[in-house]
């Protein structure tokens, strides 16, 4: 579909491969400008070959995840070279503390793996809201989408994977806290986390039953959801979630 004038502006974090790919090229084919976050100029110059092959127009642009300290300079001059966010996909995100990684074990996890996956799982995703947020408030209108994922449920919590389970669970609670203050501002602004399912990704591995087309259906409906859409909700297959 092509652009027009109106076009909303969408950014997704982690939109090199895997769930934020299809995220990024469902939200494009849907008529949206899109830009994909990556961690590197190499990454978007194979991401802009990847979208091109896939026939969609993206552009992908340079956002360290890991390095919050300079992710709110980063996003002003992404919005001043670019056009302001009307939504956004916090997608990035890392799972180190599990096979093929560090030991999946709470008595056994290291302050470096909780470190590194709450950089970039918590305080990156807490900066673009900080950033982008007010934006959207003054203009009126947002939609703030969380990947979060049902392994960070305290209703089902157990042991296994701390760093991202933990990590997972702040998510939900800073989505929560998010969009209580979208809804008392009385604007057309919501903010949902989401779980994708088990997909198959570098992160899910081969054996997940799921496609990342199908991990990214209910991040782009809540990124497209009207006025009469959830606000703070936790969803999995577009169905609510308990927390």
């Amino acid at each position: 579909m092509p652009l027009t004038e109106d076009a909303k502006t969408a950014l997704v974090t982690g939109a090199n491969r895997g769930i934020g790919f299809a995220i990024a090229r469902q939200l494009a084919v849907q008529g949206f400008r899109v830009l994909a976050g990556v961690r590197s100029r190499e990454k978007a110059v194979i991401a802009s070959e990847a979208f091109e092959k896939a026939g969609v127009m993206v552009t992908p642009v340079v956002l360290n995840m890991a390095d919050a300290g300079r992710l709110a300079a980063a996003l002003t001059e992404l919005e001043l070279s670019h056009s302001p966010i009307d939504v956004l996909v916090n997608n990035a995100a890392i799972l180190i503390d599990g096979p093929g990684g560090f030991s999946s074990s709470l008595f056994d996890m290291t302050d470096e793996t909780f470190r590194r996956t709450w950089e970039t799982n918590v305080l990156g995703p807490a900066v673009m809201m900080r950033s982008l947020m007010p934006g959207m408030l003054t203009r009126g209108y947002g939609r703030v989408v969380n990947m979060s994922s049902l392994a960070g449920q305290l209703s089902g919590m157990g042991k296994g994977y701390p760093a991202y389970r933990v990590s997972k669970t702040a998510l939900n609670a800073l989505t929560r806290i998010a969009a209580g203050e979208a809804a008392a501002s009385g604007t057309d602004v919501k903010v949902n986390s989401c779980s994708p399912g088990w997909v198959r990704t570098a992160m899910g591995g081969n054996d997940a039953p799921r496609s990342p087309e199908q991990g990214a259906e209910t991040a782009v409906w809540l990124a497209t959801i009207d006025s009469e859409g959830p606000n703070g909700g936790f969803f999995q297959d577009k169905e609510e979630q308990p927390w």
